[in-house]
């Protein structure tokens, strides 16, 4: 039964994050920073009212300066890949952004081996060597960099390494990522209105109940996404990320009707080979975990 619900919670996350792409676009016409001022905001006062629910305001209180400050760099870096997404599923690149998310694993493993001096086993080294032949593939398919999909996936790379050195609740630390950034946000908000030209108001009563609305699409799929790492085994997890990027892919392609070159589709396909040695790779090596009732002990969750 743990099993089940956390495989629920699991593809209901990942489904939630690759379903983003019909989300942001109602937000229109709000440009991507003001959407992102206004999913800072909302997921502060949802989170807020998550850690009063679930007693865990007084927690704030007992992090230490180390951990403020890594929850700080996290915030920026949370920004930087929310802003880009945005961006991106606004403006036509759902299926550069689905991109970005199938090379983050790859980035996390790069990160890991430069970063915290893990040992890289072979399969993961012919995997980032595969991964830096499709991005060469894909800048040259576009003419230039790929620019998006590369900043979301070192952003969100990045960002899991910090939250891989915090060991605050996920509750918490989301928390106060949204916290930091909330008088800058709010700040910028209330200069677009008094500026006019916001577009929280004067655009219909359901757009405002949007915007409002992108704070707990935010926050509730982190929430799922920490109870699904409760139960179920890091591979499992891992392997259920892929859902994300695909359902994205297919929403820019089938959906959006993006472009999609031979090159790009060779691209994709050498990204999909690499992670498939990842995959294969992890397989290989999990260990035998007992299915059992795990304590309630949430490790570091990731954002998207």
């Amino acid at each position: 039964m743990t099993r089940r619900s956390g495989l629920l919670f699991g593809v209901g996350a990942y489904v939630w994050w690759g379903l983003f792409p019909g989300f942001f676009p109602l937000l229109l016409p709000a440009g991507a920073i003001e959407v992102l001022a206004h999913r800072y905001v909302w997921t502060a006062v949802f989170l807020v009212v998550v850690l009063l629910v679930g007693r865990k305001l007084s927690e704030l209180r007992r992090l230490s300066r180390q951990t403020w400050l890594l929850l700080a760099c996290a915030s920026a870096l949370i920004g930087i890949n929310w802003g880009t997404y945005i961006y991106a599923v606004t403006n036509g690149h759902v299926v550069d952004a689905a991109l970005g998310y199938f090379i983050n694993p790859l980035v996390s493993v790069a990160l890991g081996v430069v970063i915290l001096r893990e040992r890289i086993r072979r399969p993961q080294l012919v995997a980032l060597v595969i991964a830096v032949a499709a991005v060469a593939l894909l800048t040259m398919q576009v003419g230039g960099v790929p620019v998006i999909a590369l900043a979301l996936a070192t952003s969100f790379g990045l960002y899991g390494l910090v939250k891989k050195i915090v060991t605050a609740d996920p509750r918490v630390s989301v928390a106060v990522e949204s916290l930091l950034a909330l008088p800058l946000a709010a700040g910028y908000l209330i200069a677009l209105q008094v500026s006019g030209h916001a577009h929280f108001v004067g655009h219909g009563e359901g757009h405002t109940a949007l915007m409002v609305l992108s704070g707990p699409v935010t926050a509730i799929p982190l929430l799922m996404f920490a109870a699904a790492a409760q139960r179920l085994p890091l591979v499992t997890l891992g392997l259920l990320q892929y859902l994300n990027p695909g359902l994205q892919m297919l929403w820019g392609v089938l959906i959006d009707h993006e472009a999609m070159p031979a090159a790009r589709w060779a691209g994709f396909a050498l990204i999909w080979l690499a992670l498939a040695l990842l995959t294969m790779d992890a397989l290989k090596r999990r260990p035998e975990i007992p299915d059992e009732d795990v304590d309630l002990v949430v490790p570091e969750s990731s954002s998207r």
